[in-house]
């Protein structure tokens, strides 16, 4: 049965959902121009190189370990980081300083009041905490992993004494409650010669209101065998792998991401895709305005 916090959670995802559906993504399949390039602007971070040290350094060995995709947790401006888990781990109720997002990658993660029913979130769930609110994270897998960002710095943990309300609320969105939409179901782009795609990406929308802020987040599922470009056209789009195996080509490499790796860019870029793995790529985006994903056709 639905209790009052599920039933508000449940009307801030549908709002969220409604608003962000007015103005977002492209998802389309067209022939891909031959002269788009992936530009110099582009950035990525395998997770095999990421240099990995603990989140709570008060904690010391019973911290959580943290590796650094993009920005500097403990800096002032925004972040994006992997927190890894051993299995079992429970935190004591603590409270952060600065709101978070967080998707899982691996295993099972818990993020709740402190005296809330175990709701265990698979690989491909996101979840918000709002700063000054008191909460526990737990992990009941062997291995897992999240990505974290953060919209100002620096990341720290405080006791639940310092609590505050910042007016936000909690969001937990399971895996299977994510609405996925490919170019058949986006009624406002215009494709008068393509049909629906059975071979191109999807898209389901996560947070932000492009009608009011342009920054918004966003995952995007490729099919195996897909190759395309995924074209920024803000000041920054952040990407991290949450499941499958992508390659993208940079500097006259093509680099294999598994889940965990990034890739990133600052201003107008083409990123070229493609999903090698025996399952499905499903990728995060994190966007300071829009991006189109243009998945090339299949040769007749």
């Amino acid at each position: 049965m639905l209790n009052i916090r599920n039933i508000k959670i449940f009307l801030i995802l549908s709002l969220a959902f409604v608003v962000t559906v007015l103005g977002n993504t492209l998802v389309s399949s067209q022939d891909l121009d031959p002269n788009s390039k992936t530009t110099s602007t582009a950035e990525i971070v395998l997770k095999s190189e990421i240099q990995w040290g603990p989140l709570n350094p008060a904690r010391g060995d019973q911290s959580p370990k943290a590796g650094q995709l993009w920005g500097d947790r403990t800096g002032s401006g925004p972040s994006g980081f992997l927190v890894e888990f051993v299995d079992g781990f429970s935190s004591p109720p603590h409270i952060h300083n600065v709101t978070y997002r967080g998707m899982v990658i691996h295993g099972l993660l818990h993020n709740d009041d402190p005296g809330a029913h175990k709701m265990w979130l698979p690989a491909g769930s996101f979840w918000t905490q709002p700063a000054g609110e008191v909460h526990v994270t737990a992990a009941d897998d062997s291995h897992n992993l999240a990505y974290i960002e953060i919209e100002e710095g620096p990341y720290l943990v405080r006791p639940p004494e310092a609590t505050f309300d910042n007016g936000e609320r909690p969001v937990n969105v399971d895996k299977s409650n994510l609405v996925w939409l490919n170019a058949s179901n986006i009624t406002w782009v215009d494709q008068p010669e393509m049909p629906a795609s059975t071979h191109g990406a999807k898209v389901a929308f996560l947070w932000g209101n492009p009608q009011d802020d342009p920054l918004n987040g966003t995952l995007i599922k490729l099919p195996t065998g897909f190759t395309g470009e995924i074209q920024s056209h803000g000041s920054t789009f952040r990407a991290v792998v949450v499941q499958g195996q992508s390659s993208h080509p940079l500097s006259g490499k093509t680099n294999t991401l598994e889940p965990g790796s990034y890739f990133g860019s600052e201003g107008e870029t083409v990123h070229k895709v493609s999903c090698t793995a025996t399952e499905e790529c499903v990728i995060y985006v994190r966007a300071e305005g829009k991006y189109d994903v243009v998945a090339s056709l299949p040769k007749q």
